[in-house]
């Protein structure tokens, strides 16, 4: 859940928008794990970019690009599972409070003067 919700932040190396799955880039939303699961979208190799994929809308236009990292959440049954949760209409609330618990404990993993 951390890396869909920093990617929806728009928290990329370099600026670029693989696996930024929202229209609203910079706010936390489940958008990365809805649109990740959404059936229309197609994903293919990028004949562009090595280690992307391209997911093009119904006119065949580039919508979307991802990583195997990205896309992985949806290939793989236990991760799968968890985008489904975190999917879910009624989910918000535990997602962002997961998404919070997460990102405070990888900041203070080093911080042994905290223990």
């Amino acid at each position: 859940m951390l890396v869909g919700g920093l990617r929806v932040l728009g928290a990329n190396t370099g600026g670029v928008q693989h696996g930024v799955f929202t229209d609203r880039p910079g706010v936390l939303s489940q958008d990365f794990f809805r649109n990740l699961l959404d059936l229309g979208t197609s994903w293919r190799t990028s004949v562009d970019t090595e280690g992307v994929y391209e997911g093009p809308d119904a006119d065949g236009t580039v919508a979307r690009t991802a990583t195997a990292a990205d896309l992985v959440f949806g290939s793989n049954s236990i991760l799968r599972g968890i985008v489904e949760v975190y999917s879910a209409d009624d989910a918000r609330e535990k997602f962002v409070q997961d998404f919070a618990a997460a990102w405070v404990k990888v900041m203070e993993l080093d911080r042994v003067d905290l223990r």
